[in-house]
């Protein structure tokens, strides 16, 4: 059990603190599959995997045989492995937009290097954010700071800083107009709003047209909808394609790996020096084995295929419970990322009470709820009857 006697806010990820004890686990100490056991031996299937990246389920024989092949030849090398760029090939043989690529560890430090990299090429400051983007980020005044927190005030951000950072909100249209209009914007950085998706052809239509028409680039977080919407993310959803993107969760079912590309006329400037965007840890191999069996599985067994049919399956059977009970909650959003939400009006303390009763009844969830390869009939049948007995004690 974690405290915070050494540990700040007991966890090195905010949204991975519990808050939800006794029925909550307050460590995790062991995954196999699609389920999890804590640190008082009680099992849970999961639907939070590390916040979203395992999306094969914990300790897949593929990857984790692939992991252990690549420690016998070593972690890290004085020059570039070959898996860099048989990796990086793959990635973009999936990715629509993706013509070139490097790669790092984590998706804010990835969307941090492109803001970078589209100042250089444009010539110019402003940033638009729209949605999350990692803490790293959160750099205007009302963006978000976390998945669910937006900023009033940014401790630590200088002013002038913060002054070329704008939000902007989902399909808001007329601020980003004006935005663009007023401002020598670099780029709009896009993070799906998840509940949204399933209308949003439209708003990354007007988004290629309005950026294209600015002079700004098209940026894509794709963390979460990459190799979990379709293999190439929103992108190839849509068929809307981004000048740059970033993917993360997902690439590697849990490895640290982030993957930031786009155009090659743009990477060139990356390429060349131009634009010094270095790690250390950006070539290690363990993770780089891992990208290449989950990709290639992804690309041999239609695992997004796959995912899209758990997901509907599980998220059809808690919506007919829902609407059985008459509860005040709402599954929003695609099968493969929804969002659980309390419909309008409803009392904030209806959706803990919610998730503590899952907890309870074996069934870890998130305000984002991912299904997995690993998710069998048993997993998915037994999560829709955890929904009904608490649902019942809702209602």
């Amino acid at each position: 059990m974690t405290t915070r006697r050494f540990l700040a806010s007991g966890s090195s990820t905010l949204s991975k603190a519990p808050r939800l004890t006794p029925e909550e686990p307050s460590t995790i100490v062991r995954g196999q599959g699609c389920r999890v056991w804590d640190d008082r031996g009680r099992e849970f299937i999961d639907y939070r995997y590390g916040l979203g990246p395992v999306t094969l389920g914990y300790c897949h024989p593929a990857v984790d045989g692939a992991i252990r092949a690549q420690l016998e030849r070593g972690i890290i090398f004085g020059q570039p492995s070959p898996l860099e760029e048989e990796v990086a090939e793959l990635f973009c043989s999936l990715v629509p937009s993706a013509e070139q690529v490097r790669f790092l560890k984590t998706g804010g430090e990835a969307n941090a290097a492109l803001i970078r990299l589209a100042r250089a090429a444009t010539g110019r400051d402003h940033i638009v954010q729209i949605g999350y983007q990692g803490w790293l980020n959160a750099l205007a005044v009302g963006a978000q700071v976390l998945p669910s927190a937006t900023a009033a005030a940014l401790p630590g951000v200088p002013d002038d800083l913060a002054a070329l950072h704008h939000a902007v909100a989902w399909e808001d249209r007329e601020t980003l107009t004006a935005v663009l209009a007023n401002h020598d914007v670099a780029a709009v950085l896009v993070s799906a709003e998840y509940a949204r998706l399933p209308q949003s052809q439209d708003w990354y239509e007007f988004l290629r047209s309005t950026t294209e028409a600015a002079g700004a680039l098209l940026v894509y977080d794709e963390i979460v909808t990459g190799f979990r919407v379709a293999d190439g993310g929103v992108q190839e959803w849509t068929g809307v394609l981004p000048d740059l993107c970033v993917f993360a969760k997902g690439v590697a079912n849990g490895m640290p790996l982030s993957v930031f590309g786009g155009r090659a006329d743009l990477m060139s400037l990356v390429d060349d020096g131009t634009v010094v965007i270095s790690s250390t840890f950006g070539g290690e191999t363990l993770s780089l084995a891992a990208a290449r069996a989950v990709m290639t599985l992804y690309r041999d067994e239609a695992v997004c295929d796959q995912l899209w049919a758990k997901g509907t399956r599980l998220w059809d059977g808690v919506r007919d419970r829902i609407a059985a009970h008459g509860a005040p909650l709402e599954v929003l959003g695609l099968p493969v990322c929804p969002q659980i939400r309390l419909a309008p009006g409803t009392d904030p303390s209806v959706m803990e009470q919610f998730l503590r009763g899952m907890y309870a009844r074996g069934i870890s969830l998130y305000n984002v709820a991912y299904v997995n390869l690993s998710h069998d009939d048993e997993a998915i049948e037994q999560t829709i009857a955890a929904a009904d007995q608490t649902l019942a004690t809702l209602a």
